[in-house]
């Protein structure tokens, strides 16, 4: 499989290459383009169980898709995401990484795609009550809304409500207001997360709250 990451960082996309026998498992409505000869099979996001969770309470889509090559030649697809942005090839080896709900896009067939508790707080920030968790052995394809920002962290760090994407499983988040009741009001910061521990981070420079907000500032 050779999947080339192109348009980046405002509007990236995947652009892929599937030999015969080759698989890629894409979230619902992420195709953009592909070649005719290519089946797509939809099937339950993790089980029916796991599936309602991650619709109703994760904000992911109840089916994903399987992208296969059948035939006896290269066939091309093309996914996308729903926002701007740029895209990740994040490569798992046994490892586990935790994403924010609608950052998944795409991952190799050796990935699984669970969910955790993200608690209470989470959902009081509008962050879902659920988080995406994936591991396992393959590329993970996820992507931001504007661009996509690394960095490692050794301590504790603060991200606005909405600009995290993606996270180590032994990284603690906590989510609270950014400055007391009157400063998170006054300020208009709201909440924000305080992640705290040792390796890398994931954050996107927009925020769809933050688009909200101003198409109603503008609407009103």
């Amino acid at each position: 499989m050779n999947v080339e990451i192109k348009s980046k960082p405002s509007f990236a996309y995947l652009d892929i290459e599937l030999a015969p026998g080759e698989t890629i498992v894409a979230e619902a409505s992420a195709m953009s383009s592909m070649s005719a000869e290519l089946e797509m099979e939809a099937k339950l996001n993790g089980g029916i169980i796991q599936a309602l969770l991650k619709k109703f309470l994760g904000s992911e889509s109840f089916f994903i898709n399987h992208f296969t090559n059948k035939s006896n030649k290269p066939l091309r697809l093309t996914l996308t995401q729903s926002t701007p942005g740029d895209i990740v090839a994040y490569p798992l080896n046994g490892n586990t990484l935790c994403l924010e709900r609608g950052a998944y896009i795409a991952s190799d067939p050796g990935v699984n795609i669970g969910i955790r508790f993200a608690g209470i707080a989470s959902f009081i920030a509008r962050e879902g009550l659920f988080k995406l968790v994936v591991s396992g052995h393959g590329n993970v394809y996820f992507g931001s809304y504007g661009g996509m920002v690394e960095k490692e962290i050794n301590g504790e760090y603060i991200i606005d409500s909405g600009h995290l994407i993606a996270y180590g499983p032994d990284m603690k988040l906590k989510t609270q207001l950014s400055n007391g009741l009157i400063g998170s009001i006054t300020s208009g910061e709201g909440f924000v997360t305080r992640i705290s521990g040792k390796g890398k981070i994931y954050m996107q420079t927009r925020s769809l709250s933050g688009l909200v907000s101003w198409i109603n500032r503008h609407l009103a």
